[in-house]
C-alpha cells in the first residue's frame, strides 16, 4: 500500500505542471464521455453507493478465500473485489501477493507451485482479528480458491478483478474464463499497470474495466486545471484513494467532473466510518472497504 501511495505522490506532484499545459493543449477540445456499459446499467436494483468487499473483506476473516466471499455475500454486499495469479500448471487462483509468505503457511512464489501443491496450504493461517494474539481460522480447511470456482459460487454478484501477475501475462486466460463462465457484464477488471489493462482491453472489449494509475493521475491533472470535459474515457470507472500524500484526490468537483464524463467512481480503501458518510455525502458511486459491514450499516442495509 505505501508503494502505491508513494506511487500516486509523483503523479500527482506532476498535475501542477500538466495542468498548464493542457490548458493551452485542449482549451477548444470537447472529449467523448464513457460509453454505457451493461456491468452498470444492468444493476437491478439499482445500488448507490456500491459496497465492494475488499479481497472479501480483508478486516472480517482471511482475505481473498471461499470462506471471506461466502461471508460477504451473506451480508448483502454489491461487489466482491480480488486478485489473480496464475499457478505452475496455468490454473487462475485467487491471491493479492506474488509469494505465499504473507497470507498462508508456505513459502516461495504462487507461480512455482501446481494447483494441487498450492491448495494443500492453510489459507487461513496467518490471519489474527486482533495483531497475532489469535489465529481462528488456522486449520480450517481454508485454501487458496481458483478464480472458476469462486465465480460458479456467486452466480448473483459482481466482481472486481484484478490481474496481478504481470508474466507471463494472464490476461488472455482471464479473458477466456470470463466468456465462457458468462459473466462478461458481471465483471470489472482493474490494474495498477497501463500495459496490462491496454492488453485486456484489446482481448475483452467487452469487460467494463476501471481507470489505471496513469489514467487516473491523468483525468486529475484535466480537472484541477478546469478542463476535464476534454478526457475521452477507454474505461468506465474512476477507482481512487480518497487521498494521496496529503493530497485530496477525492472532491465533490471531482466526483461531478468524472460524472459528466460517464465514469462511475469508487474509492478505495476506506474503513473509517466517519470518511465513509463524508464520501457517500460527496457522492462517490462505490467505496471498497475491507469492513463491508461498517458500510451496510452507515448505509442502513446491514441485515438483521
Amino acid at each position: 500500500m505505501l508503494k502505491r501511495r508513494k506511487k500516486w505522490l509523483i503523479l500527482l506532484l506532476l498535475c501542477g505542471g500538466l495542468g498548464g499545459v493542457a490548458a493551452l493543449l485542449f482549451m477548444n477540445k470537447t472529449g467523448q464521455p464513457a460509453a454505457a456499459h451493461p456491468f452498470f446499467t444492468t444493476l437491478t436494483p439499482p445500488t448507490s453507493p456500491l459496497v465492494i468487499a475488499h479481497r472479501g473483506g480483508a478486516g472480517l476473516w482471511p482475505e481473498n478465500t471461499l470462506h471471506a466471499f461466502t461471508q460477504a455475500a451473506a451480508l448483502g454486499v454489491d461487489m466482491l473485489e480480488l486478485d489473480v495469479h496464475a499457478t505452475a500448471d496455468g490454473v487462475l487462483v485467487i491471491i493479492h501477493d506474488p509469494t505465499l509468505n504473507r497470507t498462508t503457511d508456505g513459502t516461495g512464489a504462487v507461480s512455482q507451485l501446481t494447483l494441487a501443491e498450492l491448495q494443500r496450504l492453510d489459507a487461513g493461517y496467518r490471519w489474527s482479528p486482533d495483531g497475532g494474539k489469535t489465529y481462528p481460522h488456522r486449520g480450517r480447511g481454508l485454501t487458496v480458491p481458483t478464480l472458476d470456482e469462486v465465480l460458479r459460487a456467486f452466480p448473483h454478484l459482481r466482481f472486481n478483478i484484478e490481474p496481478k501477475q504481470e508474466q507471463p501475462s494472464i490476461v488472455q486466460p482471464l479473458c477466456q474464463m470470463l466468456r465462457e463462465r458468462g459473466v462478461t457484464n458481471r465483471v470489472i477488471v482493474g490494474a495498477f499497470h497501463s500495459r496490462v489493462l491496454e492488453d485486456f482491453r484489446r482481448v475483452c472489449p467487452e469487460v467494463a474495466t476501471s481507470a489505471s494509475t496513469s489514467e487516473a493521475s491523468h483525468f486529475l491533472a484535466l480537472q484541477r486545471a478546469g478542463l476535464a470535459d476534454t478526457f475521452s474515457p477507454l474505461m468506465q470507472a474512476l477507482q481512487v484513494p480518497e487521498t494521496a500524500g496529503g493530497w485530496q484526490v477525492l472532491t465533490p468537483d471531482f466526483i461531478a467532473s468524472a460524472h459528466r464524463r460517464n465514469l462511475q467512481v469508487h474509492a478505495w480503501t476506506i474503513n473509517d466510518v466517519e470518511t465513509m458518510k463524508r464520501l457517500i455525502a460527496a457522492g462517490v458511486d462505490g467505496i471498497m472497504t475491507d469492513y463491508p459491514d461498517r458500510l451496510l450499516e452507515v448505509l442502513g442495509r446491514a441485515r438483521k
